[in-house]
Protein backbone atom coordinates (compact mmCIF):
# COMPACT_ATOMS: atom_id res chain seq x y z
CA UNK A 1 0.00 0.00 0.00
CA UNK A 2 2.87 2.33 0.88
CA UNK A 3 4.58 1.68 -2.47
CA UNK A 4 1.31 2.41 -4.32
CA UNK A 5 0.89 5.76 -2.59
CA UNK A 6 4.52 6.61 -3.22
CA UNK A 7 4.18 5.79 -6.92
CA UNK A 8 1.00 7.82 -7.18
CA UNK A 9 2.70 10.78 -5.54
CA UNK A 10 5.61 10.50 -7.99
CA UNK A 11 3.28 10.45 -10.99
CA UNK A 12 1.42 13.48 -9.63
CA UNK A 13 4.68 15.41 -9.21
CA UNK A 14 5.88 14.55 -12.72
CA UNK A 15 2.49 15.29 -14.28
CA UNK A 16 2.18 18.67 -12.53
CA UNK A 17 5.69 19.65 -13.59
CA UNK A 18 5.16 18.51 -17.18
CA UNK A 19 1.82 20.25 -17.69
CA UNK A 20 3.32 23.55 -16.60
CA UNK A 21 5.64 23.49 -19.62
CA UNK A 22 4.79 24.58 -23.21
CA UNK A 23 3.66 21.52 -25.18
CA UNK A 24 5.33 22.43 -28.54
CA UNK A 25 8.65 22.98 -26.79
CA UNK A 26 8.42 19.66 -24.98
CA UNK A 27 7.77 17.80 -28.24
CA UNK A 28 10.59 19.66 -29.93
CA UNK A 29 13.10 18.87 -27.19
CA UNK A 30 12.08 15.21 -27.12
CA UNK A 31 12.41 14.98 -30.90
CA UNK A 32 16.04 16.17 -30.81
CA UNK A 33 16.96 13.66 -28.13
CA UNK A 34 16.83 15.65 -24.88
CA UNK A 35 15.96 13.49 -21.85
CA UNK A 36 13.16 14.45 -19.51
CA UNK A 37 15.63 15.16 -16.69
CA UNK A 38 17.43 17.74 -18.84
CA UNK A 39 14.10 19.22 -19.97
CA UNK A 40 13.04 19.70 -16.35
CA UNK A 41 16.33 21.23 -15.26
CA UNK A 42 16.60 23.56 -18.29
CA UNK A 43 13.16 24.91 -17.42
CA UNK A 44 14.34 25.43 -13.83
CA UNK A 45 12.05 22.83 -12.24
CA UNK A 46 13.16 22.08 -8.68
CA UNK A 47 11.87 19.58 -6.15
CA UNK A 48 12.04 15.82 -5.76
CA UNK A 49 11.01 14.85 -9.30
CA UNK A 50 14.64 14.02 -10.16
CA UNK A 51 14.78 11.24 -7.56
CA UNK A 52 11.68 9.56 -8.95
CA UNK A 53 12.28 6.14 -10.48
CA UNK A 54 9.35 6.86 -12.83
CA UNK A 55 10.95 9.91 -14.40
CA UNK A 56 11.47 8.76 -18.00
CA UNK A 57 10.85 9.79 -21.56
CA UNK A 58 8.18 7.09 -21.76
CA UNK A 59 5.99 8.67 -19.09
CA UNK A 60 6.36 12.12 -20.66
CA UNK A 61 5.35 10.75 -24.07
CA UNK A 62 2.29 9.15 -22.48
CA UNK A 63 1.32 12.47 -20.89
CA UNK A 64 1.67 14.16 -24.27
CA UNK A 65 -0.20 11.29 -25.93
CA UNK A 66 2.68 10.90 -28.36
CA UNK A 67 4.08 7.64 -29.73
CA UNK A 68 7.23 6.72 -27.85
CA UNK A 69 10.42 7.61 -29.68
CA UNK A 70 12.95 4.89 -30.09
CA UNK A 71 16.48 4.31 -31.24
CA UNK A 72 17.43 3.46 -34.79
CA UNK A 73 19.60 0.91 -36.51
CA UNK A 74 22.70 2.63 -35.23
CA UNK A 75 21.90 1.56 -31.67
CA UNK A 76 20.48 3.06 -28.48
CA UNK A 77 20.05 6.80 -28.23
CA UNK A 78 21.18 8.72 -25.17
CA UNK A 79 20.40 12.29 -24.16
CA UNK A 80 21.91 14.72 -26.65
CA UNK A 81 22.68 17.17 -23.82
CA UNK A 82 23.87 15.18 -20.78
CA UNK A 83 25.03 12.16 -22.83
CA UNK A 84 23.18 9.74 -20.57
CA UNK A 85 24.40 11.10 -17.23
CA UNK A 86 20.93 11.96 -15.89
CA UNK A 87 19.51 8.79 -17.41
CA UNK A 88 21.99 7.04 -15.10
CA UNK A 89 23.47 5.37 -18.17
CA UNK A 90 27.21 4.92 -18.56
CA UNK A 91 30.04 2.76 -19.79
CA UNK A 92 32.38 1.38 -17.18
CA UNK A 93 35.50 -0.74 -17.53
CA UNK A 94 34.56 -1.82 -21.03
CA UNK A 95 31.06 -2.97 -20.10
CA UNK A 96 28.49 -1.31 -22.34
CA UNK A 97 25.38 0.25 -20.89
CA UNK A 98 22.44 -1.98 -21.82
CA UNK A 99 19.57 0.47 -21.81
CA UNK A 100 18.67 4.04 -22.54
CA UNK A 101 15.00 3.61 -23.36
CA UNK A 102 14.13 3.34 -19.70
CA UNK A 103 16.03 5.13 -16.99
CA UNK A 104 18.22 2.89 -14.88
CA UNK A 105 16.71 2.27 -11.45
CA UNK A 106 18.30 4.69 -9.00
CA UNK A 107 19.07 1.94 -6.49
CA UNK A 108 20.79 -0.09 -9.21
CA UNK A 109 22.99 2.93 -9.89
CA UNK A 110 23.92 3.72 -6.29
CA UNK A 111 24.24 0.19 -4.86
CA UNK A 112 27.74 -0.38 -6.37
CA UNK A 113 28.84 2.98 -4.95
CA UNK A 114 27.54 2.12 -1.48
CA UNK A 115 29.17 -1.32 -1.72
CA UNK A 116 32.50 0.32 -2.54
CA UNK A 117 32.26 2.50 0.59
CA UNK A 118 31.52 -0.55 2.73
CA UNK A 119 34.12 -2.75 1.02
CA UNK A 120 36.82 -0.15 1.69
CA UNK A 121 35.85 -0.20 5.36
CA UNK A 122 35.09 3.50 5.80
CA UNK A 123 33.50 4.62 9.05
CA UNK A 124 31.40 7.65 8.15
CA UNK A 125 28.91 9.96 9.82
CA UNK A 126 28.17 11.95 6.66
CA UNK A 127 29.22 12.26 3.04
CA UNK A 128 29.40 14.75 0.22
CA UNK A 129 29.16 14.04 -3.50
CA UNK A 130 31.63 15.50 -6.00
CA UNK A 131 30.89 15.23 -9.71
CA UNK A 132 33.17 15.95 -12.66
CA UNK A 133 31.66 16.20 -16.14
CA UNK A 134 33.31 16.84 -19.52
CA UNK A 135 33.10 20.36 -21.04
CA UNK A 136 31.04 18.97 -23.94
CA UNK A 137 27.99 19.06 -21.61
CA UNK A 138 28.27 22.85 -21.34
CA UNK A 139 28.60 23.12 -25.11
CA UNK A 140 25.52 20.94 -25.60
CA UNK A 141 23.50 23.12 -23.22
CA UNK A 142 24.51 26.22 -25.12
CA UNK A 143 23.60 24.61 -28.43
CA UNK A 144 20.13 23.70 -27.13
CA UNK A 145 19.62 27.21 -25.77
CA UNK A 146 20.53 28.83 -29.10
CA UNK A 147 18.41 26.29 -31.01
CA UNK A 148 15.39 27.03 -28.83
CA UNK A 149 16.07 30.77 -28.97
CA UNK A 150 15.92 30.70 -32.77
CA UNK A 151 12.52 28.99 -32.69
CA UNK A 152 10.87 30.38 -29.57
CA UNK A 153 12.92 33.42 -28.55
CA UNK A 154 10.00 35.80 -28.97
CA UNK A 155 7.61 33.81 -26.80
CA UNK A 156 6.95 34.79 -23.17
CA UNK A 157 7.66 31.36 -21.70
CA UNK A 158 11.12 31.35 -23.24
CA UNK A 159 11.96 34.74 -21.73
CA UNK A 160 10.61 33.76 -18.30
CA UNK A 161 11.41 30.08 -17.91
CA UNK A 162 13.90 28.49 -20.27
CA UNK A 163 17.42 28.48 -18.85
CA UNK A 164 16.32 31.06 -16.28
CA UNK A 165 17.61 29.69 -13.00
CA UNK A 166 18.16 26.28 -14.55
CA UNK A 167 19.68 23.44 -12.56
CA UNK A 168 23.11 22.15 -13.56
CA UNK A 169 23.71 18.55 -14.56
CA UNK A 170 25.75 18.07 -11.39
CA UNK A 171 23.01 19.36 -9.09
CA UNK A 172 20.31 17.39 -10.92
CA UNK A 173 22.36 14.19 -10.54
CA UNK A 174 22.81 14.90 -6.84
CA UNK A 175 19.05 15.38 -6.49
CA UNK A 176 18.56 12.04 -8.24
CA UNK A 177 20.83 9.86 -6.14
CA UNK A 178 21.34 11.51 -2.73
CA UNK A 179 18.23 10.10 -1.02
CA UNK A 180 19.08 6.54 -2.07
CA UNK A 181 22.69 6.91 -0.98
CA UNK A 182 21.59 8.27 2.39
CA UNK A 183 19.40 5.22 2.87
CA UNK A 184 22.04 2.70 1.82
CA UNK A 185 24.83 4.34 3.84
CA UNK A 186 22.55 5.09 6.81
CA UNK A 187 23.86 8.64 7.11
CA UNK A 188 23.11 12.11 5.78
CA UNK A 189 24.67 14.12 3.00
CA UNK A 190 26.42 17.20 4.35
CA UNK A 191 29.64 19.16 4.15
CA UNK A 192 31.79 16.22 5.13
CA UNK A 193 35.43 15.25 4.95
CA UNK A 194 34.29 11.96 3.40
CA UNK A 195 33.60 12.34 -0.31
CA UNK A 196 32.19 10.23 -3.09
CA UNK A 197 33.51 11.36 -6.46
CA UNK A 198 31.90 10.52 -9.80
CA UNK A 199 34.07 11.32 -12.81
CA UNK A 200 32.41 11.34 -16.23
CA UNK A 201 34.37 11.48 -19.48
CA UNK A 202 33.47 11.08 -23.14
CA UNK A 203 36.50 10.60 -25.38
CA UNK A 204 34.81 10.88 -28.77
CA UNK A 205 32.73 13.93 -27.85
CA UNK A 206 35.81 15.60 -26.35
CA UNK A 207 37.71 15.18 -29.61
CA UNK A 208 34.82 16.62 -31.60
CA UNK A 209 34.54 19.59 -29.25
CA UNK A 210 38.21 20.43 -29.66
CA UNK A 211 37.82 20.22 -33.43
CA UNK A 212 34.88 22.64 -33.23
CA UNK A 213 36.92 25.03 -31.07
CA UNK A 214 39.76 24.87 -33.59
CA UNK A 215 42.36 27.59 -33.30
CA UNK A 216 40.71 29.18 -30.29
CA UNK A 217 41.85 26.29 -28.13
CA UNK A 218 45.52 25.39 -28.53
CA UNK A 219 46.10 22.71 -25.92
CA UNK A 220 49.47 21.07 -26.01
CA UNK A 221 49.73 17.36 -26.43
CA UNK A 222 50.87 15.60 -23.30
CA UNK A 223 52.42 12.20 -23.62
CA UNK A 224 53.00 9.68 -20.81
CA UNK A 225 54.32 6.39 -22.14
CA UNK A 226 51.84 5.27 -24.78
CA UNK A 227 48.88 7.12 -23.28
CA UNK A 228 47.63 10.65 -23.82
CA UNK A 229 45.33 12.78 -21.74
CA UNK A 230 41.93 13.03 -23.42
CA UNK A 231 41.64 16.78 -23.04
CA UNK A 232 45.15 17.59 -24.24
CA UNK A 233 45.03 16.01 -27.70
CA UNK A 234 46.22 17.84 -30.80
CA UNK A 235 43.35 16.71 -33.04
CA UNK A 236 45.39 16.93 -36.22
CA UNK A 237 47.46 14.02 -34.91
CA UNK A 238 44.63 11.79 -33.69
CA UNK A 239 44.80 8.29 -35.12
CA UNK A 240 42.39 5.41 -34.82
CA UNK A 241 43.50 2.89 -32.24
CA UNK A 242 45.42 5.35 -30.06
CA UNK A 243 44.93 4.65 -26.35
CA UNK A 244 43.86 7.58 -24.20
CA UNK A 245 43.48 7.99 -20.48
CA UNK A 246 39.90 8.56 -19.33
CA UNK A 247 40.81 10.86 -16.43
CA UNK A 248 39.82 14.48 -16.99
CA UNK A 249 42.61 17.00 -16.82
CA UNK A 250 41.27 19.87 -14.74
CA UNK A 251 43.66 22.46 -16.18
CA UNK A 252 42.76 21.54 -19.77
CA UNK A 253 39.05 21.48 -18.94
CA UNK A 254 39.35 24.94 -17.43
CA UNK A 255 41.02 26.15 -20.64
CA UNK A 256 38.17 24.70 -22.72
CA UNK A 257 35.59 26.40 -20.50
CA UNK A 258 37.40 29.72 -20.94
CA UNK A 259 37.47 29.24 -24.70
CA UNK A 260 33.75 28.44 -24.82
CA UNK A 261 32.94 31.49 -22.68
CA UNK A 262 34.95 33.65 -25.04
CA UNK A 263 33.10 32.55 -28.17
CA UNK A 264 30.36 34.88 -29.33
CA UNK A 265 27.05 33.22 -30.18
CA UNK A 266 27.36 33.67 -33.93
CA UNK A 267 30.82 32.07 -33.93
CA UNK A 268 29.57 29.21 -31.77
CA UNK A 269 26.68 28.61 -34.17
CA UNK A 270 29.05 28.49 -37.13
CA UNK A 271 31.13 25.73 -35.56
CA UNK A 272 28.68 23.76 -33.45
CA UNK A 273 25.68 21.88 -34.82
CA UNK A 274 22.28 23.15 -33.64
CA UNK A 275 20.67 21.22 -32.09
CA UNK A 276 23.48 18.95 -30.88
CA UNK A 277 23.77 15.56 -32.50
CA UNK A 278 22.05 12.57 -31.00
CA UNK A 279 24.32 10.45 -28.82
CA UNK A 280 24.76 6.73 -29.40
CA UNK A 281 27.32 6.24 -26.66
CA UNK A 282 27.02 7.39 -23.03
CA UNK A 283 29.79 8.86 -20.92
CA UNK A 284 32.32 6.65 -19.24
CA UNK A 285 31.97 6.68 -15.45
CA UNK A 286 34.65 6.09 -12.85
CA UNK A 287 33.79 6.49 -9.19
CA UNK A 288 35.84 6.37 -6.06
CA UNK A 289 35.54 7.49 -2.47
CA UNK A 290 38.05 9.19 -0.24
CA UNK A 291 38.36 11.20 2.93
CA UNK A 292 40.11 14.56 3.05
CA UNK A 293 43.31 14.35 5.13
CA UNK A 294 42.88 14.24 8.88
CA UNK A 295 45.49 15.61 11.26
CA UNK A 296 46.71 14.21 14.56
CA UNK A 297 48.61 16.84 16.53
CA UNK A 298 50.71 16.69 19.65
CA UNK A 299 54.22 17.10 21.03
CA UNK A 300 56.95 14.48 21.04
CA UNK A 301 59.91 13.90 23.31
CA UNK A 302 62.98 11.99 22.05
CA UNK A 303 65.25 10.33 24.62
CA UNK A 304 67.78 8.61 22.35
CA UNK A 305 70.84 10.10 20.68
CA UNK A 306 70.61 7.51 17.93
CA UNK A 307 67.09 8.19 16.65
CA UNK A 308 66.53 10.60 13.76
CA UNK A 309 63.46 12.78 13.43
CA UNK A 310 62.55 11.40 10.00
CA UNK A 311 63.51 8.20 8.23
CA UNK A 312 67.15 8.61 7.23
CA UNK A 313 68.61 6.36 4.53
CA UNK A 314 72.02 6.90 2.88
CA UNK A 315 73.12 4.54 0.09
CA UNK A 316 70.41 2.05 1.10
CA UNK A 317 71.70 2.00 4.69
CA UNK A 318 69.59 3.19 7.60
CA UNK A 319 71.13 5.82 9.82
CA UNK A 320 70.22 5.36 13.48
CA UNK A 321 68.08 2.80 15.25
CA UNK A 322 64.72 4.28 14.31
CA UNK A 323 62.97 7.57 13.58
CA UNK A 324 60.37 9.65 15.41
CA UNK A 325 58.37 9.78 12.18
CA UNK A 326 58.05 6.00 11.93
CA UNK A 327 57.49 5.36 15.63
CA UNK A 328 54.55 7.77 15.79
CA UNK A 329 53.27 7.46 12.22
CA UNK A 330 53.02 3.67 12.21
CA UNK A 331 50.85 3.68 15.35
CA UNK A 332 48.59 6.42 13.97
CA UNK A 333 48.23 4.64 10.61
CA UNK A 334 47.28 1.39 12.32
CA UNK A 335 44.25 3.05 13.94
CA UNK A 336 43.27 5.49 11.16
CA UNK A 337 43.79 2.99 8.33
CA UNK A 338 44.74 5.64 5.80
CA UNK A 339 46.59 5.21 2.51
CA UNK A 340 49.80 6.48 4.12
CA UNK A 341 50.96 9.24 6.46
CA UNK A 342 53.06 12.39 6.36
CA UNK A 343 55.01 13.69 9.32
CA UNK A 344 55.37 17.44 9.92
CA UNK A 345 57.20 19.06 12.85
CA UNK A 346 57.94 22.57 14.08
CA UNK A 347 61.64 22.46 13.30
CA UNK A 348 63.98 19.54 13.78
CA UNK A 349 66.85 18.34 15.93
CA UNK A 350 69.91 16.39 14.81
CA UNK A 351 69.97 12.64 15.35
CA UNK A 352 72.37 13.00 18.31
CA UNK A 353 70.25 15.68 20.03
CA UNK A 354 67.57 14.75 22.55
CA UNK A 355 64.20 16.51 22.62
CA UNK A 356 63.18 17.00 26.26
CA UNK A 357 61.01 19.35 28.32
CA UNK A 358 57.57 20.05 26.90
CA UNK A 359 58.39 18.37 23.60
CA UNK A 360 58.34 19.52 19.97
CA UNK A 361 55.00 20.23 18.22
CA UNK A 362 54.20 17.86 15.36
CA UNK A 363 51.42 16.83 12.99
CA UNK A 364 50.67 13.49 11.42
CA UNK A 365 48.70 13.97 8.21
CA UNK A 366 46.70 10.90 7.19
CA UNK A 367 45.21 10.97 3.66
CA UNK A 368 42.05 8.96 3.01
CA UNK A 369 41.64 7.61 6.54
CA UNK A 370 39.02 4.88 6.80
CA UNK A 371 38.48 5.81 10.43
CA UNK A 372 38.53 9.15 12.25
CA UNK A 373 39.90 8.18 15.67
CA UNK A 374 37.78 8.68 18.76
CA UNK A 375 39.10 9.84 22.13
CA UNK A 376 39.52 6.19 23.06
CA UNK A 377 41.49 5.55 19.86
CA UNK A 378 43.73 8.55 20.52
CA UNK A 379 44.46 7.26 24.01
CA UNK A 380 45.28 3.86 22.55
CA UNK A 381 47.76 5.42 20.10
CA UNK A 382 49.37 7.39 22.90
CA UNK A 383 49.64 4.33 25.15
CA UNK A 384 51.18 2.18 22.40
CA UNK A 385 53.88 4.78 21.74
CA UNK A 386 54.61 5.63 25.38
CA UNK A 387 54.57 2.01 26.61
CA UNK A 388 56.94 0.76 23.92
CA UNK A 389 59.82 -1.37 25.20
CA UNK A 390 62.45 0.81 23.53
CA UNK A 391 61.17 4.03 25.14
CA UNK A 392 62.90 6.07 22.43
CA UNK A 393 59.97 8.45 22.00
CA UNK A 394 57.07 9.73 24.10
CA UNK A 395 54.05 11.79 22.97
CA UNK A 396 51.84 14.19 24.91
CA UNK A 397 48.72 16.26 24.12
CA UNK A 398 47.74 13.92 21.27
CA UNK A 399 44.44 14.86 19.60
CA UNK A 400 42.56 15.05 16.31
CA UNK A 401 42.95 18.57 14.91
CA UNK A 402 41.29 20.58 12.18
CA UNK A 403 43.21 21.56 9.05
CA UNK A 404 43.77 25.05 10.51
CA UNK A 405 46.35 23.48 12.83
CA UNK A 406 48.76 23.34 9.88
CA UNK A 407 48.62 27.13 9.57
CA UNK A 408 49.04 27.56 13.34
CA UNK A 409 52.16 25.42 13.32
CA UNK A 410 53.72 27.23 10.37
CA UNK A 411 52.97 30.64 11.91
CA UNK A 412 54.27 29.64 15.32
CA UNK A 413 57.37 27.99 13.87
CA UNK A 414 58.64 31.31 12.52
CA UNK A 415 58.13 33.11 15.83
CA UNK A 416 58.99 30.44 18.39
CA UNK A 417 61.78 30.54 20.94
CA UNK A 418 63.76 27.45 21.82
CA UNK A 419 65.70 26.55 24.92
CA UNK A 420 68.72 24.26 25.05
CA UNK A 421 71.14 22.62 27.45
CA UNK A 422 74.63 22.06 26.00
CA UNK A 423 77.59 20.27 27.57
CA UNK A 424 80.59 22.44 26.61
CA UNK A 425 84.36 21.87 26.87
CA UNK A 426 86.82 24.77 26.67
CA UNK A 427 90.58 24.67 26.20
CA UNK A 428 91.36 26.42 29.50
CA UNK A 429 89.93 26.38 33.01
CA UNK A 430 86.51 28.03 33.39
CA UNK A 431 86.70 31.18 35.54
CA UNK A 432 84.16 33.08 37.64
CA UNK A 433 84.35 36.09 35.33
CA UNK A 434 83.48 33.77 32.42
CA UNK A 435 80.22 32.93 34.14
CA UNK A 436 79.40 36.61 34.62
CA UNK A 437 80.43 37.46 31.07
CA UNK A 438 78.11 34.86 29.56
CA UNK A 439 75.17 35.45 31.92
CA UNK A 440 75.17 39.20 31.35
CA UNK A 441 74.47 38.90 27.63
CA UNK A 442 70.80 39.54 26.78
CA UNK A 443 69.11 39.61 23.36
CA UNK A 444 72.48 39.43 21.64
CA UNK A 445 72.56 39.47 17.82
CA UNK A 446 74.74 36.86 16.17
CA UNK A 447 75.47 36.29 12.49
CA UNK A 448 75.66 32.79 11.07
CA UNK A 449 76.74 31.75 7.63
CA UNK A 450 75.36 28.41 6.52
CA UNK A 451 77.32 25.78 8.53
CA UNK A 452 79.94 23.72 6.76
CA UNK A 453 78.17 20.52 7.79
CA UNK A 454 74.98 21.41 5.88
CA UNK A 455 76.42 23.35 2.94
CA UNK A 456 75.75 20.35 0.68
CA UNK A 457 71.99 20.76 1.15
CA UNK A 458 71.44 24.39 2.23
CA UNK A 459 71.97 27.66 0.35
CA UNK A 460 75.12 29.63 1.36
CA UNK A 461 73.51 32.55 3.22
CA UNK A 462 74.25 34.68 6.26
CA UNK A 463 71.47 34.87 8.83
CA UNK A 464 71.02 37.11 11.85
CA UNK A 465 69.71 35.37 14.94
CA UNK A 466 69.08 36.41 18.56
CA UNK A 467 70.44 34.79 21.71
CA UNK A 468 67.84 35.91 24.26
CA UNK A 469 69.64 34.76 27.42
CA UNK A 470 72.26 32.32 28.72
CA UNK A 471 73.13 30.83 32.10
CA UNK A 472 76.01 28.56 33.10
CA UNK A 473 75.93 25.52 35.38
CA UNK A 474 79.30 24.21 36.59
CA UNK A 475 80.08 20.50 36.30
CA UNK A 476 81.20 19.16 39.65
CA UNK A 477 84.80 17.91 39.65
CA UNK A 478 85.76 19.59 36.36
CA UNK A 479 87.22 22.99 35.55
CA UNK A 480 86.94 22.79 31.75
CA UNK A 481 83.39 21.45 31.37
CA UNK A 482 80.15 23.30 32.03
CA UNK A 483 76.46 23.15 31.12
CA UNK A 484 75.29 26.06 29.01
CA UNK A 485 71.56 26.82 29.20
CA UNK A 486 70.33 29.24 26.56
CA UNK A 487 67.19 30.57 24.91
CA UNK A 488 67.42 31.50 21.23
CA UNK A 489 65.43 32.61 18.24
CA UNK A 490 64.14 29.82 15.99
CA UNK A 491 66.64 28.76 13.36
CA UNK A 492 69.79 29.30 15.42
CA UNK A 493 72.56 26.78 14.85
CA UNK A 494 73.54 25.96 18.45
CA UNK A 495 76.56 23.74 17.75
CA UNK A 496 78.09 26.43 15.56
CA UNK A 497 77.30 29.12 18.13
CA UNK A 498 79.47 27.20 20.60
CA UNK A 499 82.53 26.39 18.48
CA UNK A 500 82.27 29.20 15.91
CA UNK A 501 82.39 26.99 12.78
CA UNK A 502 85.79 28.31 11.63
CA UNK A 503 84.62 31.89 12.10
CA UNK A 504 81.39 31.40 10.13
CA UNK A 505 79.37 32.20 13.28
CA UNK A 506 80.23 35.35 15.21
CA UNK A 507 80.24 36.02 18.04
CA UNK A 508 80.41 32.51 19.48
CA UNK A 509 81.08 31.05 22.92
CA UNK A 510 84.67 30.49 21.81
CA UNK A 511 85.15 34.10 20.75
CA UNK A 512 83.39 35.47 23.85
CA UNK A 513 85.68 33.44 26.15
CA UNK A 514 88.73 33.91 23.95
CA UNK A 515 89.54 30.20 23.73
CA UNK A 516 88.64 27.06 21.87
CA UNK A 517 85.16 25.73 22.69
CA UNK A 518 83.57 22.44 21.70
CA UNK A 519 80.07 21.08 22.24
CA UNK A 520 79.91 17.49 23.46
CA UNK A 521 76.19 16.96 23.97
CA UNK A 522 73.07 18.97 23.19
CA UNK A 523 69.47 18.73 24.37
CA UNK A 524 66.46 20.78 23.34
CA UNK A 525 64.66 21.55 26.61
CA UNK A 526 61.71 23.64 25.41
CA UNK A 527 59.98 24.75 22.21
CA UNK A 528 57.74 27.69 23.03
CA UNK A 529 54.71 27.88 20.74
CA UNK A 530 51.74 29.31 22.62
CA UNK A 531 49.36 28.84 19.69
CA UNK A 532 50.15 25.14 19.46
CA UNK A 533 49.39 23.35 22.71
Amino acid sequence: MTESISEEAQITTITTSSLSLPRPALKDLLSVGVCIQCIFRLFGIHGNAYSSSLLSTSILNSLLEEPESCGNSNGLVFCSVCLGILQLAYDQEGEKCKSSEKRTEIDDFVIPIAELVKREGYQIDGFSIEISIPPIILANERAIKLYMQRKYGSEDWFQKKFLNGHISVKDALKLSITDSLETLLATKSDVSSFRIRLTYTHTEASFKLQNFLGKDHSSKRRKTGTEYSVNNIDDSNVQIGTVYTEHSNSESDAAIYRTLDGLQDHVFCERFKLPPEKAYKPCNLAYHCFRAPIYISGRYLKYSRNVSQTRWIIDDERMGEASVEEIIGSKVLLICRGDNYKFHAAGREDIDVRMLGSGRPFLIEVPNARCVPSLVDIQEIEDKINDSEDRFVRVINLKVAGNQVWTLMREGEAEKQKQYAALVWISRPFKEEDLESISSLKDMDIFQRTPVRVLHRRSPLERKRIIHWMTVERVVGSCQYFLLHLCTQAGTYIKEFVHGDLGRTHPSIGSILGCRAEILQLDVTDVKMDNFN
